[in-house]
């Protein structure tokens, strides 16, 4: 899917958009997070294995940051290779292939993240949604059943 994304994002011109998305999604899978772990903080008042935490607050910016980064680096790879290729008089038309790879393999993972803290917020998801967002997750973490 990221690779469609990224392909069909870079016929299109839309390198900023998806990294705008992402910004807000990332955003919107932090607050709701927060939501959640305050729902299920009330759900178990004695048990501080639930509930938000400075330290999973932390964890959590410094993994958004590590997003961003990661998406600057793919960019940088994009360009690299846009300018080798110039140098090379090699025609390569693609200027943003790794960089969109990369945004909508994150945009996806928190679109995943999103509906897992609906989840913990008592949201009811369809039976399908629930079992397609494990097989995601499994193939994003690469703990599916072919892994070896």
């Amino acid at each position: 899917m990221a690779v469609a994304g990224a392909w069909i994002s870079n016929r299109f011109g839309l390198l900023f958009p998806a990294v705008c998305l992402l910004m807000v999604l990332m955003l919107a899978d932090y607050v709701s997070g927060m939501i959640a772990a305050k729902k299920e903080a009330l759900e178990h008042p004695d048990s501080k294995k639930y509930g938000w935490s400075s330290k999973k607050g932390a964890l959590g910016i410094f993994k958004k940051t590590g997003y961003i980064f990661t998406v600057f680096v793919a960019v940088c790879i994009d360009y690299l290779i846009y300018k080798f290729a110039q140098e090379l008089g090699l025609k390569y038309e693609s200027q943003t292939y790794f960089g969109l790879l990369v945004t909508i393999w994150f945009v996806i993972n928190e679109f995943i993240s999103i509906l897992e803290n609906a989840g913990r917020m008592g949201a009811e998801l369809p039976e399908l949604l629930k079992k397609t967002l494990s097989e995601l997750k499994k193939d994003i973490n690469g703990t599916g059943k072919d892994k070896k």
